[in-house]
């Protein structure tokens, strides 16, 4: 973690990060051997490619909705909501308006 002025203090998940247009923005929160948790907004129709990763990936959306397609399948997901990439199975995210999402990968 790049920051230490956030330990020991309450974070407001959706003010802590900002849209910028035509991109997705990321914050590492903790970036750890053990795994990461990663704060991201994404500007309406941006997104992530299919891709895997060796681990399960869960995401909150903190904000907005999002498109999640894991192993082809889509999924709407929206704010408060969570849902869990299974490790190995491709999953790309599509942020059909502007959403912001937390994203804990724990390695094993």
């Amino acid at each position: 973690m790049k920051d230490e002025s956030i330990k020991s203090r309450p974070i407001n998940l959706k003010a802590f990060i900002d849209y910028s247009p035509g991109s997705i923005v990321s914050k590492a929160l903790i970036d750890k051997k053990a795994g990461t948790v990663t704060l991201f907004a994404f500007d309406r129709g941006q997104g992530l490619s299919e891709h895997s990763a060796p681990y399960d990936v869960l995401v909150q959306i903190i904000e907005g909705e999002s498109e999640i397609i894991i192993g082809g399948e889509a999924h709407r997901v929206r704010a408060g909501e969570v849902i869990i990439m299974p490790a190995d199975v491709p999953h790309a995210v599509k942020a059909p308006e502007q959403f912001k999402m937390l994203l804990v990968m724990i390695r094993s």
